[in-house]
Formats: C-alpha cells, sequence, structure tokens
C-alpha cells in the first residue's frame, strides 16, 4: 500500500467555504462537533509557530511543489490519532484542524481576506434551529470573534511560513524521500512524495546564512524536522493498535526513511 504526500491545495477539509455576513448568515448557528472529519486525512498542515509541538508527535516533512510542513498523520489513507471522532489525547493538535470549520478566503483586494466557514459541515444549521449563533443583531458574536482572532493570527504564521519554506528551497536544501515500513505479517506500507531537508547540505550552509537562520528561528525549526523523523515508528505502532496486527515471535516490525546522515549542530 503506497500513500503519497501531495503540495496540500487548500481548502482540505472544506467542500463549501463561504464568506460570512450578517445578511446571508444572520440565522446561521454551529453546532458542537467533533474531528471525525479528519479521520480519513494522512496530513494535515503545520505552521512554523507550531512545528516543534507538531514533531514531538508527528513527523514534520515538507510537501513536494511549494514545500508547505506537513505533519504525516498516517501510513496510509487514514488518520492514526483519530478514533470514534476523538483526537487522541496525548497527541498535539494542528492548528489547521483547530480553526476548522473556520477558514479565510481571499478577497478582491490583493492582500485582504474575509472570514468564511465551511457550509458543507453538517456542523452549520443554516436554519436558526441549534447551536451557537454566528450573529446577533447584526454583530459577530464572541464565537465568530474567536474565530477571526484565531484565523487572523494563523494567517500571520502562514506567511512566516511561506518565507521559510522559500528559504529551503532557496537554499536547495530538500530532497525528495520516502518511508517504507514492513508489518509482522509481511504486509508492506510506504509513504511517499514527500520531501526532507539534506543533511549534509544543511550542514555546510555559509556562515553568514547560519546567523541569519539563527536569528530567525529556523535552524531550530530544520533540528526539530530532522528529529521528528524518528516518530515514523510512532506510526508504525499505531498502525499495528488500529489494524489488530499482533506482534509473532520471531518477527521484527520496521520503519526505515531515507534521511542521510545527522547534521553537526549549527550554531551561530
Amino acid at each position: 500500500m503506497s500513500s503519497e504526500v501531495q503540495a496540500v491545495g487548500l481548502p482540505l477539509f472544506y467542500s463549501q467555504p463561504q464568506p460570512l455576513s450578517p445578511a446571508l448568515h444572520a440565522d446561521w448557528r454551529l453546532k458542537d462537533g467533533d474531528a471525525a472529519f479528519a479521520a480519513q486525512t494522512p496530513f494535515v498542515p503545520v505552521v512554523v509557530g507550531e512545528l516543534a509541538a507538531a514533531a514531538r508527535t508527528y513527523p514534520v516533512v515538507f510537501a513536494g511543489g511549494d514545500a508547505q510542513p506537513l505533519a504525516v498523520l498516517g501510513l496510509e489513507q487514514r488518520n492514526l490519532f483519530v478514533d470514534a471522532g476523538q483526537w487522541a489525547k496525548d497527541a498535539y493538535v494542528p492548528a489547521y484542524v483547530r480553526r476548522y470549520p473556520f477558514g479565510f478566503i481571499a478577497t478582491t483586494n490583493p492582500e485582504g481576506f474575509a472570514l468564511a466557514i465551511d457550509a458543507g459541515t453538517d456542523r452549520v444549521d443554516q436554519t436558526g434551529g441549534e447551536g451557537a449563533p454566528l450573529f446577533d443583531e447584526g454583530q459577530p458574536t464572541d464565537l465568530t470573534r474567536q474565530a477571526l482572532a484565531f484565523c487572523d493570527a494563523f494567517q500571520g504564521e502562514a506567511a512566516a511560513t511561506n518565507a521559510f519554506a522559500k528559504a529551503l528551497t532557496t537554499e536547495g536544501l530538500l530532497i525528495e524521500r520516502r518511508a517504507d515500513a514492513t508489518l509482522p505479517d509481511g504486509r508492506k506500507l510506504a509513504v511517499g512524495g514527500f520531501q526532507i531537508v539534506d543533511a549534509d547540505r544543511f550542514a555546510a550552509l555559509p556562515d553568514a546564512t547560519v546567523v541569519d537562520w539563527h536569528r530567525k528561528g529556523w535552524l531550530a525549526l530544520v533540528h526539530f524536522h530532522l528529529a521528528s523523523l524518528e516518530r515514523f515508528s510512532v506510526l508504525l505502532d499505531r498502525q499495528q493498535a488500529v489494524v489488530g496486527v499482533s506482534q509473532q515471535n520471531g518477527s521484527e516490525d520496521r520503519v526505515a526513511v531515507e534521511t542521510g546522515r545527522k547534521p553537526k549542530s549549527r550554531k551561530a
């Protein structure tokens, strides 16, 4: 079974994003929900401000193309951290997941964004019957204001993430890799189509770049990323638990990622 990690084209999870308007959505309400919407995705975008937290739970890799950082959630087309609609309590929940069903949508203003909601989710009650209101007498409720603040912060982090990804690409540090796993029953799983930082190229960065990246916090981000690749073994453990594969005597489960040698510590 092979799972391909591809560049994430917004909006992941969203089927009918609509910019919120008090005139059009005065009666809309939002019901409580769970993480079932993310149960079938094997990866999700992360931003630089949460990369360290995400790397403690998941392998963090980079998509092909735009080099968007991604938290890998599974070895197949499933999220190994969601069970019965609940995200694992011992796992970090990425901001992209937490903001759903809200998000930003581009406007005609070149730099403009408007708060949007996914009208396709069953959490939205368009008749005003059940759930928390989005507007009250034409004004955003606390729920909507909090969503706006969260999405605004996320958008700022997304811009910083784009700068980091662009720098990795410009310096030629990213290389294509795949992760291969063998279960005790002999079944093979693979995740391909992603990029990682080449350790040798990273260690050879010019001193001026090292100093600049240290000041920006990018050196630490690269180290978090490289250390997170060990988390592929965690995915394998969860994969076995989910599918109910028992360890057989004399068998060995294996997961391997081509990472190159470990880099020397880069400090300014």
